[in-house]
């Protein structure tokens, strides 16, 4: 028991550093860059607030867990913007292989069967192809959009995002695992590029 103890708290204490990790998106009143810890609490608050719009056999329970584990590869990765102009695409091959070599050690820190667990649930959510994972990348999505909508443009006006942009690289995320949410956000959203 106590090298599974042991072993669960180096995996909590790693885990803390999650809050050093500052993200491109504001806190929507613009004041200061969220970091991804903060990111993950507000998604599993998005979660459990918008599970009405989630579809038919989606466990909100999983989805929180998703949330909670999603961005714990930033870590060792950084926050890769999904709007950033300098080149590195948020979903390049680079950025996705040093995510899985984050994720193979930061899980790696838990006893194997917890690992495992947590790592499979990881790659779901990555992998966005499940009903739970659908809806919890739409949030995913969703959060860094109202956060810009409320702090001015946020990001959009740093990337000089535009309209066509936030659509393909957000909304038909968003639209896939929630479809009402995204018919809600670019009606906001679209007066903001005019």
């Amino acid at each position: 028991m106590s090298e599974r103890l042991e072993a669960q708290f180096a995996f909590l204490n790693e885990a803390d550093r999650l809050k050093s990790v500052l993200r491109a998106t504001t806190l929507v009143d613009g004041s200061r860059p969220e970091n991804s810890g903060e990111h993950s609490w507000h998604l599993a608050l998005y979660a459990l607030v918008l599970a009405d719009q989630a579809g038919p056999g989606v466990s909100i329970d999983r989805v929180i867990r998703m949330l909670i584990l999603h961005d714990l590869v930033e870590i060792d990765t950084g926050d890769v913007p999904i709007h950033a102009r300098n080149g590195q695409a948020h979903a390049s091959p680079e950025t996705l292989a040093a995510e899985a070599k984050a994720a193979d050690r930061i899980f790696g820190l838990l006893p194997s069967d917890l690992g495992d667990s947590l790592r499979t649930l990881w790659e779901e959510f990555e992998a966005a192809e499940t009903p739970d994972a659908r809806f919890a990348k739409s949030l995913d999505r969703v959060q860094p959009v109202m956060a810009n909508l409320m702090s001015g443009g946020g990001t959009w006006a740093t990337y000089e995002v535009t309209y066509g942009q936030l659509e393909s690289r957000v909304g038909t995320k968003i639209a896939r695992g929630a479809p009402a949410l995204w018919d809600w956000v670019k009606e906001k959203a679209r007066p903001w590029f005019g």
